[in-house]
């Protein structure tokens, strides 16, 4: 009974004092409402990352240049480090690729590339363990030619930094592979140890000729 005889001294006071309508108050009571709540979660989503804007605001330290490296040595430098650039080889060339952390980086959609020459990937457009690597033995026209817009742009946005190290082929006993030269001397001059020579031929041969003219 109470709530009813205030309702109804309610619906006449609304008029009196704003000059609407019972329903036109409320409904504009509502979308007040509704737009303060829409502003404050915005405000308030935008106050809980102030230090990842920071992060993102910080200028990235300049690229540090390695020269030449392994292959082992390169995985160190896959963003697992925060505090280490963040490097991607293609075709054995070595670039920063700090600036695209988001692409390269943990949880990026390329993030798999980084620490490693990914030549043969980027080629095939593979996601796959077995074509992240510099090897692009076989790959027809069609991906070389990706491979090749691939390093033009890495060319073009990312810094050099360093190459990668070649790695020498070894024999069993661990020793590098070289070419048998001497040997092959030995065998060439081998044929002359053993027996006569051409000229010395031609002369037994000539010289019967000889001493039957003197005969005559």
């Amino acid at each position: 009974m109470a709530l009813q005889q205030l309702w109804e001294a309610l619906k006449e006071a609304i008029p009196v004092y704003t000059g609407l309508s019972p329903a036109t108050f409320f409904t504009v009571l509502a979308l007040a409402l509704a737009v303060y709540h829409v502003a404050s979660g915005l405000l308030g989503s935008s106050d809980q990352r102030p230090r990842e804007r920071e992060e993102e605001s910080q200028p990235l330290p300049p690229p540090v240049q390695l020269g030449e490296i392994t292959e082992e040595e390169l995985k160190q430098y896959d963003g697992a480090d925060p505090k280490k650039p963040l490097l991607m080889a293609i075709k054995g060339q070595i670039y920063d690729v700090s600036l695209s952390r988001m692409f390269y980086g943990p949880g990026g959609p390329y993030a798999l590339f980084a620490g490693k020459d990914a030549s043969r990937a980027l080629a095939k457009m593979s996601f796959e363990d077995k074509d992240l690597t510099g090897d692009v033995s076989g790959l027809g026209p069609f991906e070389l030619e990706a491979l090749q817009d691939w390093e033009y742009k890495f060319m073009s946005k990312y810094v050099k930094v360093g190459t990668i190290k070649k790695s020498v082929p070894e024999t069993g006993d661990g020793a590098p592979t070289s070419e048998p030269t001497e040997s092959t001397d030995r065998v060439v001059a081998k044929p002359a140890e053993d027996g006569p020579s051409e000229t010395a031929a031609v002369k037994t041969e000539e010289t019967p000729f000889g001493a039957d003219v003197a005969k005559e």
